[in-house]
């Protein structure tokens, strides 16, 4: 009976294992996050750039948008918006996003002296 009960404890706790490591969130750093409700933003967190953040507003203000956008950080910066938001207003936003700004190089200043 402790056999048995041991057995199905250890296969379901592999079960378990495979599932986190299978569907397991392997998403970035969140950098900001924006909740936008009927064109007004309800929520956010993080650091906004605020030229887009101004532009963004003014985007989904017109277009009455209730949406998420998020940025995430895992080696380079993707800009997330939510799949209800159609592919030209998508555009339209990841056109604002500064991604220069997120993805300049750190420079090695022992190097430069010289």
């Amino acid at each position: 009976m402790a056999d048995t009960i041991i057995k199905i404890l250890v296969i379901v706790g592999l079960i378990f294992l495979a599932y986190k490591l299978i569907f397991s969130s392997s998403s970035g750093l969140t950098i900001f996050e924006m909740h936008f409700k009927d064109g007004k933003l309800s929520n956010h967190k993080g650091k906004i750039p605020e030229r887009f953040e101004r532009e963004t507003r003014a985007i989904a203000k017109s277009n009455k948008l209730t949406c998420t956008i998020r940025a995430e950080k895992s080696g380079h910066v993707r800009l997330h918006v939510s799949a209800n938001v159609g592919d030209n207003l998508t555009q339209q936003i990841r056109n604002q996003f500064p991604f220069e700004y997120y993805d300049k190089k750190q420079q090695d200043s022992s190097k430069l002296k010289g």
